[in-house]
């Protein structure tokens, strides 16, 4: 938030009269709750009790012009300034205790910790019945998950379906399917120092886990570690992102109203509830965000020696060698990068690696393709998601607006062969490049193979199927070969009722 001093505004000529009329309303809430305020950053936070107190007060939603209209707060940071109200900030600080804090967070761990040490949740008889209720969740409320996600990010239906509702049914389907060999007992040699002997691998759960999720796909990489912490035993803590409150608020009241409460919690909330759940002592820690956030939850985490999965952003650029199938080749960059989520998944394209003397022939080609499946007039496409909200929204047009973001990235070296078909390269690629995963002539569809425990060089736990595995810290590389043959149309929008139809039947398995 800005912040200026009192006296360079007045009473600014860009404030809407709407926006006088709040700002002098909240100022009569303050006017008996302050004594004389300087610092900024309590200013800040008297700005937004009072924000908080108008809005619970008159029923409104939000303050949609508040992004509109920056100018407003610092206005009210003056008039603040300017009265010298009366009382103290701590008294005021003490009415707005957040609802969850860290006592409520320890009594929470607490009793789900009592729960698993009752040996509840270790039975193969519970860990069934908790996945056979996610995947009724799925099948019954389908309709309101696809709702929610257009609520947040305006996902189209399909696009919903394939990467959110799907992905989850998968890893639970999986889950009900591999349990039983999963749980099973894994016999090992034994040295002759221990004759005569026998000995085995026994996978144990870990206890009580917390699951932290992110925004882009709020619903299955909500839902995937929930899967594996159940299919390996433990009690679970799901904190979904609150960047997508609808879907956040959904997961809340189905988990709820299908899973076993005194093992399985969702806890709503910001920055406040996250960081009261990281104060307690964890058994696991699974995180989906960004690096800076991956650090506090390590930082956290270290404090006891929980042991943390993080699954983190990286880059993903898409290599094109020359004399490829251009069209085939582009089809599948602008689907790995805007079909899916419209750019939002960390395994998404960022930037392309090509020859000089391709490059503005596949450039031509890229441009050609966008149009070709979202039409002429992107802003009213129906084919793609949206920014999740303003923040990232300003923040990828402050990014274009820098010089060396405004030109395309294009750059790359030479290669020996002409044809990303050789064997050679492909061998190359995979035992040089050190990444999570890849797909070879392809973008994005090596997301949902059970095979990836990294990405990058930390932790990657996207898939559930390897909760169990990843007890273990083994190490596994997804890669997906293909060729350019058999690129059916039916992949890319527009999609008409057959194609979705098509599609679904596909994936569901309901086809073969």
């Amino acid at each position: 938030m800005t912040i200026v001093s009192p006296g360079l505004f007045k009473h600014p000529s860009s404030l809407h009269k709407t926006d006088i009329k709040l700002a002098t309303a909240l100022f009569a809430l303050f006017s008996h709750s302050f004594s004389d305020v300087s610092d900024p950053t309590v200013l800040s936070v008297l700005v937004f009790l009072a924000l908080s107190t108008y809005r619970h007060k008159y029923k409104i939603n939000r303050f949609s012009y508040l992004d509109l209209h920056p100018p407003f707060i610092s206005w009210i940071v003056s008039l603040i300034h300017l009265k010298s109200c009366r009382a103290t900030l701590s008294t005021t600080m003490e009415e707005v205790k957040p609802a969850f804090d860290s006592d409520k967070a320890a009594v929470l761990v607490n009793e789900l910790r009592k729960t698993f040490n009752s040996g509840k949740t270790k039975s193969y008889e519970w860990r069934i019945s908790q996945l056979e209720s996610i995947s009724k969740m799925i099948d019954e409320k389908e309709k309101e998950i696809v709702e929610a996600l257009q609520k947040d990010l305006s996902k189209p239906e399909l696009e919903a379906f394939l990467s959110e509702i799907l992905m989850a049914r998968s890893s639970c389907k999986l889950a009900l399917k591999e349990l039983k060999q999963w749980m099973m007992p894994q016999k090992v040699e034994t040295s002759l120092a221990t004759y005569p002997s026998s000995a085995e691998i026994v996978a144990e759960p870990l206890g009580v886990v917390l699951v932290i999720s992110t925004w882009n796909f709020p619903f299955s990489l909500s839902l995937d570690p929930v899967i594996g912490a159940i299919a390996a035993g433990n009690a679970v803590v799901l904190k979904p992102s609150e960047i997508a409150p609808a879907t956040s608020s959904l997961l809340s009241r189905l988990v709820g109203e299908y899973m076993d409460k005194s093992a399985i919690i969702v806890v709503e909330g910001a920055v406040a509830e996250t960081s009261a759940l990281l104060e307690q002592k964890w058994d696991k820690i699974f995180f989906t965000g960004g690096a800076r956030v991956g650090r506090i939850v390590m930082a956290a985490a270290a404090k006891n020696l929980t042991p943390v999965t993080l699954e983190l952003g990286g880059k993903c650029p898409a290599v094109v060698d020359s004399n490829v199938n251009l069209q085939v080749t582009a089809r599948r960059i602008v689907a790995g990068k805007w079909v899916c989520n419209n750019g939002q998944a960390c395994i998404g394209v960022d930037y392309i690696i090509t020859t000089k003397e391709l490059a503005p022939k596949l450039i031509a080609t890229l441009v050609s393709v966008v149009e070709e499946i979202f039409g002429k007039d992107l802003m009213e496409s129906k084919e793609r998601s949206r920014i999740i909200n303003s923040f990232h929204f300003k923040r990828l047009v402050n990014l274009l607006e820098e010089d060396k973001v405004s030109n395309k990235i294009v750059f790359g070296g030479q290669r020996d062969e002409s044809q990303f078909d050789d064997e050679q390269i492909k061998r190359k690629f995979v035992q040089n490049i050190y990444a999570g995963g890849m797909a070879i002539n392809d973008t994005i569809l090596q997301f949902p193979l059970y095979l990836s425990e990294e990405s990058g060089r930390v932790e990657w736990g996207h898939t559930m199927g390897n909760s169990l595995l990843m007890l273990l810290a083994i190490r596994r590389q997804a890669v997906l070969y293909r060729g350019f043959a058999g690129d059916s149309p039916t992949r890319y929008p527009p999609y008409t009722p057959g194609k979705k139809k098509q599609i679904k039947a596909l994936l569901s398995g309901k086809l073969l």
